[in-house]
């Protein structure tokens, strides 16, 4: 009898032990985890570590590096100077949060808006960039994956200016 209980028991066991591993297996192959990464090697470009490195994600934030990436090589070509005064749109004045409080019909300097983009990662000021740079928002996004494929950034795709869903 002692030796049916323990047999049960390891049988009980091992039972939630798989199912457990299972469902959290299912879970992961499933999820979109909501963060991502990876660790290269510069000199090799072994990769040391990668977790859901290649799942999709809203870049946000990060999206700023390639607008500021746009407006520098605007500066380099003396498209413009950093005294440059950019229109604020309708558009542009309604971004959510972060911004910099921008209005419409104020204009806002390229000196000004390197550093809001940079230290505010404003949303505002991109779109503001955004619409100098490429008439309209959506332009320019296509104007920065342009940029990405010569890059060699073949996966990557840009709508805005912000990065925002």
């Amino acid at each position: 009898m002692f030796a049916l209980i323990l047999t049960g028991r390891k049988v009980f066991l091992t039972l939630a032990v798989v199912l457990l591993l299972s469902f959290t297996s299912i879970s992961q192959e499933w999820a979109n985890p909501r963060y991502a990464s990876i660790v290269m090697d510069a000199n090799t470009g072994e990769v040391l570590h990668e977790s859901s490195a290649d799942a999709s994600r809203y870049p946000a934030s990060l999206t700023k590096m390639m607008t500021l990436y746009m407006l520098f090589e605007a500066l380099e070509r003396g498209k413009m100077t950093l005294n440059t005064r950019m229109p604020v749109s309708a558009h542009a004045a309604s971004m959510p949060q972060t911004n910099i409080g921008l209005r419409t019909g104020e204009t806002l300097s390229v000196r000004d808006a390197i550093p809001a983009l940079i230290v505010r990662s404003a949303n505002d000021a991109a779109a503001v960039v955004a619409e100098a740079l490429g008439n309209t928002e959506s332009n320019f996004g296509n104007m920065m994956t342009q940029k990405a494929r010569q890059l060699g950034m073949t996966a990557t795709t840009f709508r805005n200016a912000s990065g925002l869903p």
